[in-house]
Formats: C-alpha cells, sequence, structure tokens
C-alpha cells in the first residue's frame, strides 16, 4: 500500500480563500477584521516592493539568453500585446453597442448612490516598503541589460542575472505563492464588512453582467487564435490557465500574479525562456481586458447620461487607450487612473464622471485584470512559436 500526499493545489486555495473572505466578513468582530485588513496593507506593499525587482529578475536575463534576436521578438511581443489592446476595445464597444440598448435604461441620478461608499475600516498599522525604482524603470533597465548583454555577450553580467533571478524564483516559490490565498482572503473580508461590493452589484448587475461575458469570449477568442497559431488544443490552454485567472480576481494586480502566469504558462509548453520575458512584460504592457471594461464601463455610463456616442469618438478613444495602457502600472486600479486623462480629453468625462467611472471599474476590477493575464498566456504561446520558428 502505498501512501500519496495530498496536494491541494493553488486554484482551489485562492477559490476557497474568496468565498471564506466574503462569508466571514459577515460575523467577524470589527477588531478581527482589522487584523487581516493590516496583513493585506502589508502584504501589498511588500508586492509593491518586490514588482520592480521581480520584472528586472525575470525579463532582463529572459532577454540576454536569447542572444540578438531579443530586440526582434521584443518589438513582435509588443506589437502582439497593442493588437490585441485594441481587438478588445473594439470587440467591447460593439459587443455594448448591440446589448446595452435592450437592458439599459438611461437615468442620471444613478452616479450619487455609486458614489456615495464608506471607508471606515483602516489597518491597525502600516509597514512602508517604498520600491527602489518605478515598474516603467525596472522593464526599462531590464530592455537595456538585456539586449545591452545579448550584444555584448557578457557572461560574467549574465551569471549575476541568473543568479539574481534564482533569488526571485526562491521568493516567488517561499513568501509569494503561499501568502496569496491569505491576502486574497483579506481582500474580500474588507470589502465584504465595507458592503461595497454589495452595493454597488445591486445597481451595476445588468452591466457587470454583460462586461464578464463579454471578457469570456474575448479570452475563447483569443485562445482559439493562439491556438490554432501553436497548433495547441485551445480550451485545454485556457483550461491550464485557470490558476492565474483566479489568483488574478483575489490580487486585482496582473504584476502580482506573475508567478502563477509563469507556472501555468510554462504548463502549456511555453519555452522557459519565452515565458520568463513575455509573462512579466505582458504583465506591464499587455492590458487588453482592462481596456475591454474600461470601454464597457464608459459607454455605460454615458449611454445611462444620454451622453452622444459614436464609434469615431471611440475609435479615438480607443487607440489612445491602447498606448496609455502600455504605461499603466500592473497593480490593483493602475489602469483606470492612467485612463482618467484619456476619458477627459477624448470623451469629455469630467471630475464627477471620473469619479464614477473609477468607482464602477474599481468594483469589477478583477475582471479585467482576470482576463488580462490569462490573455498573456495565449501572447506567450504565439510568441513562443514565433521564436521556435526561426531556430
Amino acid at each position: 500500500m502505498t501512501n500519496k500526499k495530498f496536494h491541494f493545489g493553488l486554484l482551489p486555495r485562492v477559490i476557497v480563500a474568496i468565498a471564506l473572505g466574503i462569508l466571514c466578513s459577515l460575523f467577524f468582530p470589527e477588531a478581527l477584521t482589522r487584523v487581516f485588513i493590516t496583513f493585506g496593507s502589508i502584504f501589498s506593499n511588500f508586492l509593491s516592493f518586490i514588482i520592480p525587482l521581480l520584472i528586472l529578475g525575470l525579463v532582463a536575463p529572459g532577454i540576454a539568453e536569447m542572444g540578438r534576436g531579443a530586440g526582434k521578438l521584443l518589438i513582435i511581443t509588443v506589437l502582439l500585446a497593442y493588437g490585441s489592446t485594441l481587438f478588445a476595445g473594439y470587440f467591447s464597444y460593439f459587443s455594448c453597442q448591440f446589448t446595452f440598448p435592450h437592458i439599459l435604461v438611461p437615468d442620471a441620478s444613478f452616479a450619487d448612490v455609486v458614489l456615495n461608499q464608506s471607508n471606515d475600516l483602516k489597518p491597525f498599522f502600516t509597514i512602508e516598503m517604498a520600491p527602489l525604482f518605478g515598474v516603467m524603470s525596472a522593464l526599462i533597465l531590464a530592455f537595456v541589460l538585456g539586449i545591452g548583454i545579448a550584444y555584448s555577450d557578457s557572461q560574467s553580467l549574465l551569471n549575476v542575472l541568473k543568479d539574481f533571478r534564482h533569488i526571485i524564483d526562491l521568493v516567488i516559490r517561499n513568501v509569494i505563492i503561499p501568502l496569496l490565498p491569505f491576502f486574497i482572503f483579506a481582500i474580500f473580508l474588507e470589502l465584504g464588512a465595507e458592503g461595497q461590493v454589495r452595493m454597488i452589484l445591486k445597481l451595476f448587475i445588468k452591466v457587470i453582467a454583460v462586461i464578464f461575458v463579454i471578457h469570456i469570449l474575448f479570452l475563447l477568442i483569443q485562445f482559439c487564435i493562439a491556438g490554432a497559431i501553436s497548433r495547441k488544443n485551445p480550451i485545454k490552454a485556457l483550461i491550464t490557465m485557470l490558476p492565474a485567472y483566479f489568483t488574478a480576481l483575489g490580487t486585482q494586480s496582473s504584476a502580482a500574479t506573475i508567478p502563477v502566469t509563469l507556472e501555468q504558462t510554462r504548463k502549456n509548453g511555453v519555452d522557459f525562456g519565452i515565458s520568463s520575458f513575455t509573462v512579466p512584460l505582458c504583465a506591464t504592457i499587455h492590458l487588453a481586458g482592462s481596456t475591454l471594461k474600461i470601454v464597457a464601463c464608459a459607454y455605460a455610463i454615458m449611454y445611462m447620461l444620454g451622453m452622444p456616442i459614436n464609434i469615431g469618438l471611440y475609435t479615438g478613444f480607443i487607440f489612445m487607450l491602447g498606448v496609455t495602457m502600455v504605461a499603466a502600472p500592473g497593480v490593483p486600479g493602475g489602469a483606470i487612473m492612467a485612463a482618467l486623462a484619456v476619458l477627459q480629453q477624448v470623451l469629455g468625462f469630467d471630475a464627477t464622471l471620473q469619479a464614477l467611472m473609477i468607482a464602477l471599474y474599481i468594483t469589477m476590477d478583477s475582471f479585467g485584470t482576470a482576463c488580462n493575464v490569462t490573455g498573456d498566456g495565449a501572447i506567450a504561446l504565439i510568441v513562443d512559436k514565433i521564436y521556435k520558428r526561426k531556430n
């Protein structure tokens, strides 16, 4: 008789953490809730500190190990990410144009209800962990070091980056992954305790349902395209990415979900070097899910307020938004913060509508983030196929 150790995988742990967070918010005393909020605050600050190092430690050696073809591969990845973002914007626009007139009734008074949210629960204390540099600085530094090493053949510096990557990998496996379910539990406990989710979901349930269906359909299209190019079963590849999807639902951060996205991408057969290069890069520049959701939220608000909507206006908005998303930080709410200037300049959203947009977007932030990171797996499959063809 053999003894097999039961392995409770990351996916069920994340699902349990989400369910327990919502359930415990119904009866946890305030003091206990604040204990977990304190943990969530500390862990969130740690993620903010480690994410630039994580990007540098994974992207730089990934580029360097590919040799002199890395520059072209970088351009290909960026173009694929931008193309995916544009497609997401138009897919969202036409889906909303077809759906919202049948289920929404224009009403200018709904904004007051959404903006009237509480925020009473605070952590007992916080520990500031300022990042050594920003995410974009880390990304640019990774490009410079990786491409520089690839063209100069500096083995000594490459070995340093490999050792640094090993340290980052240890942090991911021994610190971030084990603590992620507790972090997700803390997030949903706080949202449930403050009543924010329940209140906004009641008002926007139809909009949320439409956006959820749109982003699922978008993922299916993404993986069908990726599967056709890479000659892999798209449904199987999409199912493999589900742990990353559910982790992103809890963390609401593409960057914080990088460790899980990496692991699941490699299970789809993507080369180690390609995944180490594309996943952290796409976590920063590939925000197709966020773009899809921003376009849908903006459309819903404009429609419900009776504002004029046309394809010409949204074409400029989608193209501008696609560029803005490249620079958006992969942290909770980062995409909508980066999009505020475009919302104001192109769609004419004033301060009140911007606040309304933030409220609606943040309520569904995890949908867009989950779509982002899952789509990163599709991009990685395509890049992996292109790289293997060239070699």
